[in-house]
């Protein structure tokens, strides 16, 4: 019997984490399978716990189960500790299961190792303050920048994130109304707002001449923040389709103990997305 994977999630059936994590075993020669879950909205620990004693070894984690993983499982690694969300599931020789989370590496390799981009003295505006920016924030601040801006809709929501990172390097939070006149090197999008069109109202001359905009989010057309980041003078434009493989690549590690060649799977996914355009 192959060791079982999987990526739970609702809705599931556009993860684009099978497709990973298969080639990250035939590339490495890994005897497993990997399959999607359709988790019910009020029953995680129901699912994720029949799939453990059903002998599975391992659950990448996704919306809207992330901080119910971190509830779940017996032992935190320290960055899922912080960032108080899962988003992979390790079964251990005891049968206790440890939540980690892969988000903040994974966006970090895809801008230094992927895309050249050294952070240490830039100037970052994080949109949103959910689960999505808590995955990263830690792993964004340990780049060493000049100054990390958490702005949200809700400013006490972005102030509280920023207290939360408090000591680890120069954090602060804001509403988006507060940005007005200032500058921004990088600008990473962490809210979903993009997923139905719309986009969090910025400034349009916070970013500056030639910086990066990078949205978590991708699809197979630019999302809306990308074509912001194009109409307001971006040099570089990225999506998150690259952090999705990188942190995938982060837990087959975990799970494996083999690092997987990545570029071959972002391209591969890239050339997939643009043929169905």
């Amino acid at each position: 019997m192959l060791d079982r994977y999987a990526v739970i999630g609702n809705p599931i059936g556009h993860s684009k984490s099978p497709v990973s994590h298969r080639e990250f075993a035939r590339q490495t020669g890994q005897e497993m399978e990997y399959d999607r879950i359709l988790g019910s909205t009020d029953g995680f620990t129901r699912d994720a716990g029949r799939f453990f004693d059903q002998g599975g070894l391992g659950l990448n984690v996704t919306v809207p189960f992330k901080e119910q993983a971190w509830q779940y499982a017996d032992e935190l690694s320290p960055r899922a500790q912080h960032a108080r969300a899962v988003n992979t599931l390790i079964k251990m020789t005891d049968g206790r299961i440890r939540g980690d989370n892969t988000d903040g590496v994974g966006l970090i390799r895809d801008l230094d190792e992927n895309h050249g981009l050294n952070l240490r003295g830039t100037h970052i505006l994080l949109l949103g303050a959910g689960g999505a920016a808590r995955g990263v924030l830690k792993a964004l601040l340990e780049t060493d920048p000049a100054a990390l801006v958490i702005s949200n809709r809700t400013a006490s929501k972005a102030q509280e994130l920023a207290n939360h990172a408090e000591g680890l390097g120069p954090v602060s939070g804001c509403g988006l109304d507060a940005l007005h006149g200032s500058k921004f090197d990088l600008i990473i999008n962490a809210t979903s707002a993009g997923l139905d069109g719309r986009l969090p109202e910025i400034p349009k001359n916070c970013l500056v001449a030639g910086g990066c905009t990078y949205d978590m989010f991708y699809g197979s057309d630019p999302t809306p923040f990308c074509r912001w980041g194009e109409a307001h003078g971006a040099g570089t434009i990225l999506d998150g389709l690259g952090m999705l493989v990188e942190q995938a690549a982060e837990s087959f590690f975990l799970w494996r103990g083999v690092r997987p060649n990545t570029g071959p799977v972002i391209d591969s996914l890239r050339h997939t997305a643009l043929r169905k355009t």
